[in-house]
């Protein structure tokens, strides 16, 4: 549903307090309409009475009640049919907003999420590694800048925020060549309570790659492969796990942490294997660069594949292609997997160059015994995970089961 639908001389109505419980069969079945028009469109009340199995009456209220709301829209009456023409609910885009956070090894990233799940604003922060005073800072001078964006009404339809990052943020300090003391920094601190102290809003968290994976799952290919291992390469590559249509986090969280898998086998007496995130991941091939004497912002430049790059970027391709298809081998012989899906936070080109080599390295793994999984292109991008984190409130806030993406193992 596009905004021109929207009567915006019109004040938009209180947006009343949701919470996250469902205890109440009213708001329950609120939600049960809200999720059936997001999934399918702008629909009139008798084809969602139809697909929610609710009664006429029943749409007929919940339905009232979501238009004073200002959470449903109505469209233009649909006529030539027998009897009244009808008319198609849809959902109001200003109805809520969600403001998803991405704080990552490189930048930090936010985004102004509107009902209907479009980017409205979105900001970023370059560093070289984040100091957590400076990214506080930034989330909270950002939320005001949104607030004075949206106005006073637009303000209190702000859900909550969706908060993305790494599960260890200081983890991995010597191969990323920062310095211990910058990266003790965030040891002991709980970046979603701190978030929230300073914003004033509910935050709800999720591992950055995890969140990126969420955002494939509701608006990209999760609408046609139903299981399937997500890999997102950035900085250092990681992934998400979803079965059944639903993100799986684990008992810590790290389901799909796909970068720590090994490479080999451990021996005695030998240093351990190496994993999958020391030769898959964006730092390996910006070290590769900087080894040759050439610039290591040739990603930002969209120059990876140009000379005199290319020849290092296609002996990177070639050995991170090996390791992902690996990966993807012990994946799937252990979950069964339907697809692998990788992402990245660079240019398409360097996606497909990405992808052809995995494609080629897995004809090299023996899938006797496994159904091999069909391997595509994630098609969000390098905005995946502060989307991702963004949707979080918003399904919480609205959707029938809240835990939507969050099935906790255990």
């Amino acid at each position: 549903m596009t905004t021109d639908l929207l009567d915006r001389s019109a004040p938009a109505p209180r947006l009343k307090p949701r919470g996250s419980s469902q205890g109440g069969l009213r708001q329950y079945n609120e939600r049960v309409v809200l999720h059936a028009i997001r999934l399918h469109g702008a629909l009139p009340g008798a084809d969602l009475a139809r697909l929610t199995g609710l009664t006429a009456q029943t749409v007929s209220q919940i339905s009232k009640r979501l238009l004073e709301e200002g959470l449903l829209v109505k469209g233009e009456p649909v006529r030539g049919k027998v009897g009244q023409p009808s008319v198609p609910l849809g959902l109001r885009p200003d109805g809520a907003f969600a403001v998803g956070v991405h704080v990552g090894r490189r930048s930090l990233d936010l985004v102004l999420v509107d009902f209907v799940g479009a980017v409205r604003e979105r900001w970023t922060l370059e560093h070289d590694f984040p100091d957590p005073e400076t990214v506080l800072a930034e989330i909270e001078r950002r939320l005001k800048s949104i607030r004075r964006k949206l106005g006073p009404e637009g303000s209190e339809r702000i859900t909550a925020i969706g908060l993305a990052a790494p599960q260890s943020m200081g983890g991995w300090a010597s191969l990323l060549g920062v310095d211990p003391a910058q990266a003790a920094r965030w040891s002991g601190i709980e970046l979603h309570e701190e978030v929230a102290r300073r914003t004033g809003l509910p935050v709800q968290a999720l591992k950055d790659t995890a969140a990126a994976c969420v955002s494939e799952l509701v608006a990209g290919r999760g609408h046609s492969v139903h299981s399937f291992l997500y890999l997102f390469v950035d900085t250092l590559i990681g992934g998400g796990l979803v079965l059944d249509s639903r993100l799986r986090a684990g008992l810590h969280g790290n389901a799909g942490a796909v970068g720590s898998l090994p490479l080999g086998l451990a021996g005695a007496g030998a240093s351990m294997p190496a994993q999958l995130l020391s030769v898959a991941s964006l730092l390996g091939l910006e070290q590769r660069w900087r080894q040759a004497g050439l610039a290591a912002d040739a990603l930002a430049q969209g120059q990876a594949l140009q000379a005199p790059w290319r020849e290092h970027t296609e002996a990177w391709l070639q050995q991170a292609g090996r390791a992902i298809a690996m990966a993807a081998n012990a994946a799937t012989c252990l979950l069964d997997l339907e697809g692998v899906i990788v992402d990245g936070a660079f240019d398409r080109e360097l996606l497909q160059a990405l992808l052809r080599a995995v494609e080629q390295a897995m004809a090299l793994y023996s899938w006797e015994g496994v159904a091999r999984p069909q391997l595509a292109a994630g098609t969000i991008g390098a905005d995946a995970r502060a989307i991702g984190a963004a949707l979080l409130p918003l399904y919480a806030n609205f959707a029938p089961d809240r835990d939507l993406f969050l099935k906790i193992d255990g």
